[in-house]
């Protein structure tokens, strides 16, 4: 696919779909080849990844499917097990379902991923970028992630919250998305991404399920060092300035990977794919090309 068409199919918004055990999941793609996928976090969906899909090299497939964290569009089965490790099996479930084989896995915001090793349901993941995201004892992420666990909690709560979020001087606090990036997000993408949340009361049920999960932080640091037997190359590509995700994570999970590399973005927030996109899009380019070489 040319560069031109990618970036028309980019902004159109058309979107298929597939069948997992925990129900119908959206997804959009771009491209032809060996496959990569995109992750996002809580109350966003494969959008966010928008600015940065058009500049990555052509002869990849880019798969960017949308989680049930708050913006999907289709509610899953009412009895789907969205916990943490529900979550992560989803994802495992996804490439099962697409029949991926030799993905790329870009991790950005919502760290549950990195578990996929710890629960045994990497086989199909050859290699990975690791973007600022939540890791080893850091579930909820921070300020902003605490914030958000404790609106699900109440009655209301994250309904409010998606309101908030779309008021512009209310969302750049830190206790909603001052923190999480650094540019200005428009408010037609804002609207997009609340819109679920807001108007039907399935989506609430889905991302409370995650939400709510209880986390023993030993546990999380225990599935976060499964990464050493992970053998697939890793790039770990961090922001040292975000304040929701620790700058000494990056590094620390580039050591636990056995072919893990570091490299930074620097002035970059949470969501180095909108602060920065063409050094996000340099850099995860220049990782798949290397990777195809070899």
């Amino acid at each position: 696919m040319s560069e031109l068409n990618r970036k028309t199919s980019a902004a159109s918004g058309v979107l298929q779909r597939i069948e997992t055990p925990a129900g119908t999941v959206e997804y959009a793609e771009d491209g032809e080849g060996p496959p990569v996928v995109f992750l996002h976090g809580l109350l966003m969906d494969h959008a966010v990844w928008d600015d940065v899909i058009p500049l990555l090299p052509n002869g990849f497939r880019y798969i960017r499917p949308i989680l049930p964290l708050g913006s999907h569009r289709i509610p899953l089965n009412e009895d789907a097990v969205l916990s943490m490790d529900g979550m992560v099996g989803l994802v495992a479930d996804i490439l099962d379902a697409l029949d991926l084989r030799d993905v790329t896995l870009v991790h950005s915001d919502w760290g549950g991923s990195l578990f996929l090793t710890s629960l045994g349901r990497d086989e199909r993941v050859a290699r990975m970028v690791v973007l600022p995201c939540e890791a080893f004892e850091n579930f909820p992420p921070g300020l902003p992630g605490k914030m958000a666990t404790l609106a699900v909690r109440l009655p209301g709560g994250i309904t409010l919250a998606a309101r908030q979020l779309r008021v512009g001087w209310l969302r750049r606090l830190p206790v909603l998305w001052g923190w999480m990036v650094d540019k200005p997000v428009d408010d037609e993408r804002i609207r997009r991404w609340t819109d679920p949340v807001l108007r039907d009361p399935r989506i609430r049920r889905d991302v409370t399920k995650y939400a709510t999960t209880s986390f023993d932080p030993a546990e999380l640091v225990r599935k976060t060092e499964a990464l050493r037997g992970f053998g697939g190359e890793v790039l770990v590509l961090w922001s040292p300035d975000n304040r929701v995700m620790p700058p000494a994570h990056g590094p620390r999970l580039a050591e636990l990977a056995p072919r893990g590399r570091y490299a930074e973005i620097p002035g970059a927030a949470v969501l180095s794919m909108l602060d920065e996109p063409q050094a996000v899009a340099r850099e995860i380019g220049a990782f798949l090309t290397a990777a195809t070489r070899g």
